[in-house]
Order: structure tokens, then sequence, then C-alpha cells
């Protein structure tokens, strides 16, 4: 019985100790893409929100299968059609020991629109914000022109800062760390753009406490110097793992696979304002006067020339599904009435011709080269079948951050993108609505798509209070947006991470990768 107990004793202390060092240890995570910036209000991208996301919190917070939960704010609630009231918690410490207040948050709700030079702002999540006031320390009242019922979901978008630290600071300041003051689970340490962010462990933080005392995330970009870094030990775990080295990390017993359905759709805008488009020519490559992608009987010949079963099953190596919506299935709005569109090529051909392109016409596709799961390839795919049927396609794939800043200039004809939204409503504001700086609509609206029957269907979705009236109109919405083309879906990709024996992340719809959710096993 002693020999027992002793041994158990020895156990416990052999284990107790391993966590121990396991909570000390360093975290290495090979990311897929840039991070831009570490202003949390400059550029409303993925890469961004999500290492934003360790520095920073919002009041709302979203969990690993895309659920609300709550976050700076412990409870929320509509007073009125027009009034929203958050209940913030209390005794949060920013970095540098102040306490987080509702002056913070309303500093931080303001500040967004002072970024007049973003290029892709979140004013979209604060222009529906008309009043705003500090009912006490801890108490947040806002107020809207029209009733708009999700607004607890917009502000799971705003990150909050602390207004002492940045209320004189600019972009720059940012990014130096000198104004990189938060409540998030990490402090910052360095930021070496195109190379790599360190971080440390915020002991003081209000919620679970990181495993790890320091992470190193590092950018690298392409995917085989990303899988070689994790096999070599140089990085622990790594996002968007490639397609092709998957069914060998299954079967690696030094390694764990994490998989999840992504909410992103991969999608193509096209411009469709009818001067001539910077891309569209001839098929002896002079410059079209007319812009031809503004007809819909071309946008609807494109969107029937490709093969999406097939590009899911060889382009994306099984790991996406055929889209037909802008959002996921399962996310609110999703309209499940809406087919894949079918491949016919004879069909396309058909519609060119209706629309005066009977020998078709010449074609510059572009896309990232690093940032969705083989988006290189699924442009030049795009540009065969587009070939197909007399569309002489070209292509093009440039570095996340050069891309990006050209697309939203509106620099390209036809412009591969990905977007993923807890709802459908907020989707179709940002992608297809009707561009207007003043109310942050069409903020990623590159092909400049404008119905005002869509812009009031989706207006009267967002001023819904009521879930079901709010999802029927999204749904019609989206039917009517994706009849006429305004976008057309591709497919919603599969989110993929590995990492070393002993790890467990919990994969997120959202495909964020998060450091302070991965533990020791």
């Amino acid at each position: 019985m002693q020999k027992t107990a002793r041994k158990l004793r020895i156990a416990l202390l052999a284990a107790s100790l391993m966590a121990a060092s396991a909570l000390a240890a360093d975290l290495k995570i090979g990311l897929a893409a840039d991070v831009s910036s570490l202003d949390p209000h400059y550029l409303n991208i993925a890469p961004n929100i999500s290492l934003s996301s360790h520095l920073f919190d919002t009041l709302v917070l979203v969990d690993a299968n895309g659920k609300l939960i709550a976050g700076l704010a412990t409870s929320w609630r509509a007073v009125d059609d027009t009034t929203w009231e958050f209940k913030l918690r209390r005794g949060v410490k920013f970095h540098d020991g102040s306490e987080m207040t509702a002056d913070d948050v309303l500093f931080s709700l303001d500040r967004p629109a002072t970024l007049t030079a973003s290029p892709g702002p979140f004013t979209s999540y604060t222009r529906q914000i008309v009043a705003k006031k500090a009912l006490d320390p801890y108490t947040v009242q806002l107020k809207t022109a029209t009733p708009y019922g999700p607004l607890p979901l917009d502000m799971s978008s705003v990150f909050i800062v602390s207004k002492k630290a940045a209320q004189n600071a600019g972009t720059e300041d940012f990014n130096s760390g000198r104004a990189l003051v938060g409540t998030g689970p990490f402090k910052f340490v360095s930021f070496a753009r195109g190379d790599r962010v360190e971080l440390a462990r915020n002991d003081q933080y209000w919620g679970t406490k990181p495993a790890w005392d320091k992470v190193t995330f590092r950018i690298i970009s392409a995917s085989a110097p990303r899988l070689a870094a994790l096999l070599a030990g140089d990085v622990d775990l790594i996002e968007t793992v490639p397609t092709a080295d998957l069914a060998k990390l299954k079967t690696n017993p030094k390694f764990t696979l994490e998989q999840k359905t992504s909410w992103r759709t991969i999608f193509w805008h096209l411009d469709q304002q009818q001067h001539a488009s910077p891309f569209v020519t001839d098929r002896a490559g002079k410059p079209l006067e007319k812009n031809p992608l503004a007809d819909v009987r071309v946008r609807q010949a494109i969107s029937k020339a490709i093969d999406r079963r097939a590009m899911a099953a060889r382009t994306m190596e099984g790991l996406a599904v055929p889209a037909s919506n802008i959002v996921a299935p399962g996310i609110f709005g999703y309209n499940a009435a809406l087919p894949v569109e079918t491949y016919d090529p004879e069909g396309a051909k058909k519609l060119l011709a209706e629309a005066g392109y009977p020998q078709g016409f010449g074609l510059t596709l572009h896309g990232p080269n690093n940032r969705y799961i083989n988006d290189e390839r699924v442009v030049q795919t795009v540009a065969q079948f587009l070939t197909r049927i007399g569309i002489q396609a070209k292509v093009q794939t440039l570095p996340l951050s050069v891309y990006f800043s050209k697309a939203r200039a509106g620099e390209f004809s036809m412009a591969l993108l990905g977007w993923g939204t807890l709802a459908g409503d907020f989707g179709l504001r940002t992608l297809v609505g009707t561009r207007n700086p003043d109310t942050g609509w069409g903020t990623w609206n590159w092909g400049h798509y404008s119905n005002p029957k869509v812009d009031e269907l989706v207006r009267s979705a967002l001023s819904s209070v009521d879930e079901s009236k709010r999802e029927a109109f999204a749904k019609d919405a989206a039917a009517l947006a994706l009849d006429e083309k305004a976008v057309i879906p591709l497919h919603h990709q599969y989110a993929s991470w590995a990492m070393r024996r002993g790890l467990v992340y919990p994969g997120r719809v959202d495909e964020f990768t998060f450091a302070h959710q991965v533990r020791p096993l």
C-alpha cells in the first residue's frame, strides 16, 4: 500500500512538473499570411484581425463555432428598437495596469471613423450608431437612427483600445508598439513586418490565462516552407496546411491535424461599371470601350462556364464544397433554395452570343497567391474554363500585401476574394451593397454592383429585431443579388491546422489561429 501511494505521489508530482513546464514554455506558430498592420482599426482583413485578437478584446466575442459569447461586455439587451445597453465587465485591466471603463469603449467606437486613409475601414460596424453615452463607468448605451437588430454582432468586430494610450496616436504608433495597450491575453514585444510578431503572456488577463509565456508568430506565406518549418521543429503549429501533404500528416504519429468547415466563401468580383474596364480587350488585345462585364448575360455566362464540383474535387483536392451563396451553409441568412450553378459551357456560349460577343473577348483574371487555399491554382483553373467558351483569359496573381490595395482601388476587371461572416445580411451589406462612404455600405464591393431593391431588402433585414423576419429578408436579398451575379461564388473552403503531438487546438469556423486557445495536452 505504501509503495503504491508513493508511486502515485511521484506520478502526480511528475505530472504537475510537466504541466508547469508546459505553462512556462514558448509557442511558435507559422502563419500563412502577413500581418500588414497592428492598428486594430486600420484594415479589416483576417490576418490583422486574428493578430489583434491576441492584444485586444471586443465587447462581444465569438466562440469556435461562430456563436456570440460575453467579452468585455458581460451582457447586452435591446432597451427598445433603437437603443442597446451593454454592461461592462468590472475589474478588467489594460496592459499598462489602468482600468477599462465606458470611456475607453466610447473612444474605441469613435476611432474607426477618424482613420480616413484606411484601405479597409471598420466603419461598417459603427456607422449605424448615431448616439452613444456612458450611463456609468460600466454601462454603455448605444442608439441607432432606425431599428437595428444585429448590433451585438457588430460589436464583435470593433476592438477596444485604451483611450489614454491611443487618443493622440496614429497607425504608426500602433505598428511601433507605442500605442499597443489592450486588454487581451498577450502583450506586445516586437513586430518585424513580413517576418515575425512576438508577444508575451498578460498575467493580468481577465479570462482564461494563456498556457504560454511567449508566443512567436512567424510569417511563412509559402506552403512548402511553412510545412518544412513544422517538420523540422522550427514551429509548433501551422495554419492552412498544404493540401498535398494532408494525407501524410494524418498518418504521422509526431503530429496532430485539426480540420473545420470554414465560414469563408471564395468568389469573384466583376467590374460592373459602364466605362471601359482596365483588363478587358478584344481578341486582338485592343482595349474595349464598352465593358462586357456590365451585361448580366456575360456574368451569367462566366458563372455557367465554371465546373465548381470538379474544382472542389481536383483544384481544391477535396478541401472545399461548391458554393451557391455568399455565406456558408449553417450561417444565418444562407438560402438553401439557391442551387449550385450547373456547369453548362454551351449555355455560356449562347449567352455570350446574345450579349453581342459570339467570338468572346480578352480578360485578365487577378487573385492573390498567398492568402486562400490553392488560390493561384483556383485562378488558373477558372481561366482555363473561360477559355473554353471563347474568353481569352490570362492570369496575374500577386502577394496579398499588393493585391488587396490594387483590387480595392478598382484596378482589376475580375478579382478573387474570400469572405467570412456570421450573418448573410452583413455580408450582403459589405460585398454587394451600393457603395456609400457615409454609411459604410459596400466597403468591399469591388465590382461596384448596385441594385436599390437589394439595398432595400438588406436594409429591411438589418432593421428587423425579429430574427425570422430578418433572415427572410436576407435570403430574398441574396436570391436577387446572386441571380444578377453581383458576385460569382465558387466554393466554401475547409480550414486546417497541423501541430506537434502534445498540443490541442479547437479548429475555428472563422479560420483564426489564436495562441491563447492552443493548450498542451
